[in-house]
């Protein structure tokens, strides 16, 4: 079997893909963005609050790890990753799987000519979970398919989180930017200064509502290579009377996909796009209207051909912040960034580190929360977190009462 064998099932419409990878109601395999509905995304962020709750102490702590100990975890990651591999590894320890890694082809039997479908197949054999990131396209989904066939025939089957798939889809990442947008969005944890703040909020930002709906979220950088872009941008579809802004530079391989472009006016979202951040609506710049700032580098990695040569031409000052740029937002709006960051062209100088509204690295700290509460979701142990996490709080508040 090789990949050709799945392209007729690729090819078939999203919606239709996805119910393959469903299973009452549950995710068998988390392979693009398109399988989230709204409500999934809501249970899996209640889900991370109550997993980073319990993990703050000791006990809870423990109590976590006793959830998944039982399970074992192949990370191959074929494709170089920093952030989402370590995530995952951390989401992994605080759930108390076993993790082994393969990260590098050379060091498995590919360099004997095996196919990557063949190395799937074996690492099921011997892990209760695949977290994959390949170059190849789509190859993520086309493990699933072979799992899903392999249970067809009541064989050993897995399931198949994909961690980033080249240009094309990263759904895990999708995830936790909106787990990362939702917590920002209430404007404090604690329902009490949530409150408060709000209110204070409110008497600049008249229209501020709680939460991801009735917002203008705008991107900016390479967003026709940029996996984390589409996915995010899907996700933000399932809420209400959202605007997207796009900026980018006049290339063709950097703006906005034309495909994601039609999706988003077919499903009636508006949409605008921009040549610069300084950009302006009526006269009025475009940064004093948005509510969230997504920020993405330039990726090198993926030019062919003359891009190199023609991108760098491009004055990508016009795609960089600074304080001055960040002084025009809403004092509320995160600056969000889905690492690495360009160190050299520096879309996001450091300097910007320090304001209250640059939320990457909580961003990026939110990954762990998020990508645990999906595992606990892939494994179906949801009712054993929610006993876990009542009784656990349910004894902290009768211990205070006793005091």
């Amino acid at each position: 079997m090789d990949l050709s064998d799945f392209d007729r099932r690729l090819s078939r419409p999203v919606r239709m893909r996805a119910n393959e990878f469903q299973r009452d109601g549950r995710l068998k395999h988390v392979l693009f963005s398109a399988q989230f509905s709204r409500e999934l995304l809501e249970r899996l962020c209640r889900m991370a609050d109550m997993i980073r709750e319990l993990a703050k102490s000791k006990q809870g702590s423990d109590q976590l790890r006793s959830l998944l100990s039982h399970k074992r975890a192949m990370l191959y990651f074929t494709q170089p990753s920093t952030r989402t591999f370590l995530s995952f590894m951390a989401a992994c320890q605080i759930l108390g799987l076993t993790c082994n890694e393969v990260r590098d082809p050379s060091t498995s039997s590919e360099v004997k000519r095996e196919s990557p479908i063949d190395s799937i197949r074996m690492f099921s054999s011997y892990f209760d979970l695949i977290i994959m990131r390949s170059k190849i396209p789509n190859f993520a989904e086309c493990c699933g398919y072979l799992m899903n066939d392999l249970e067809r025939q009541e064989r050993r089957s897995v399931p198949i989180i994909n961690g980033g798939a080249g240009t094309d889809q990263h759904p895990t990442q999708a995830l936790l930017d909106v787990y990362t947008i939702q917590r920002t969005f209430q404007f404090d944890h604690d329902e009490q200064d949530r409150r408060s703040r709000f209110m204070e909020l409110r008497k600049c930002y008249t229209d501020l509502t709680l939460g991801p709906d009735q917002k203008t979220y705008a991107f900016c950088g390479d967003l026709g290579r940029g996996r984390t872009v589409r996915s995010l941008v899907e996700l933000l579809t399932l809420f209400d009377d959202i605007k997207l802004f796009f900026i980018a530079p006049e290339h063709d391989t950097l703006q906005l996909d034309p495909n994601l472009r039609r999706q988003l006016i077919d499903s009636g979202i508006e949409i605008q796009e921009f040549d610069s951040l300084d950009a302006t609506i009526n006269g009025k710049p475009v940064l004093e209207q948005i509510d969230c700032l997504y920020m993405t580098r330039i990726q090198r990695e993926h030019n062919k051909g003359s891009e190199s040569d023609e991108i760098d031409k491009i004055d990508l000052s016009h795609f960089r912040l600074s304080p001055e740029r960040v002084a025009r937002m809403k004092s509320y709006a995160p600056i969000l960034h889905p690492f690495p960051r360009d160190s050299v062209v520096g879309e996001i100088p450091t300097v910007i580190d320090e304001d209250p509204r640059a939320m990457y690295f909580r961003q990026a700290r939110n990954g762990m929360w998020a990508r645990a509460a999906l595992l606990v979701h892939l494994f179906d142990n949801v009712d054993d977190l929610h006993f876990m996490y009542n009784r656990e709080f349910r004894e902290l508040e009768i211990s205070q009462h006793l005091r």
